[in-house]
């Protein structure tokens, strides 16, 4: 009977990522960044709008919920869609996030080709996961078949020589300082070429 395949570090990844939070959008706020965005005053903005200056105030201050009537003329004087008026902005500023993994200190996963440390592990909705490897594959046939997963990949040799196979292009040799960027849909694996094992900084998009 064949045993289950461990899961990649992909999966882990995602698994440890959580569902997204759903926040609850405050049309007063939504609506006075949009006019804020666009350097209007009250006046101006309730102008555009077709509304009484105080009205426009009490909606930006949350002291009254607008009728659809309402609604339709602040998305038009805005010159936005209704939907866009009750999507929430994306917002450019830093998040102020960080994660620092000393040395040797990153989650420990094994395979029998790699021996993987994720590093920044408890850092959650990552849009990059950076990992250190141990390359223990000396040949194509220690890999059942190409890995393959989502997203685009960046390796860089730390240690050791690697030999770096591709599904669609010639493998090619590398050593300490080089790197490859690389579509990780396409099939690709690794394997060590010199006799110590190689090392290798990962670093894969989740998005």
């Amino acid at each position: 009977m064949s045993e289950t395949p461990a899961p990649s570090v992909l999966q882990i990844a995602r698994a440890n990522g959580g569902e997204e939070e759903v926040v609850p959008l405050n049309l007063g706020a939504r609506v006075r960044a949009l006019r804020q965005e666009r350097n209007w005053t009250l006046e101006q903005a309730a102008q555009k709008a077709g509304l009484a200056r105080s009205t426009l105030s009490k909606i930006e201050n949350e002291q009254m919920s607008p009728t659809f009537d309402a609604v339709q003329k602040l998305a038009q004087g805005l010159g936005i869609s209704v939907p866009q008026l009750f999507t929430p902005a994306k917002t450019d500023a830093p998040m102020a996030r960080r994660a620092i993994t000393k040395a040797g200190q990153g989650q420990a996963h094994v395979t029998a080709t790699y021996e993987h440390e994720m590093l920044a592990a408890d850092l959650t909705r990552k849009k990059m996961l950076p990992y250190r490897a141990r390359v223990r594959a000396r040949r194509m046939e220690d890999f059942d078949g190409w890995v393959r997963h989502d997203g685009e990949e960046f390796l860089y040799v730390l240690t050791g020589r690697i030999r770096f196979f591709t599904e669609h292009y010639a493998p090619v040799d590398m050593a300490r300082g080089d790197s490859a960027y690389y579509d990780a849909a396409m099939g690709h694996n690794v394997v060590t070429i010199s006799e110590e094992d190689a090392e290798i900084l990962w670093v894969t998009t989740l998005d």
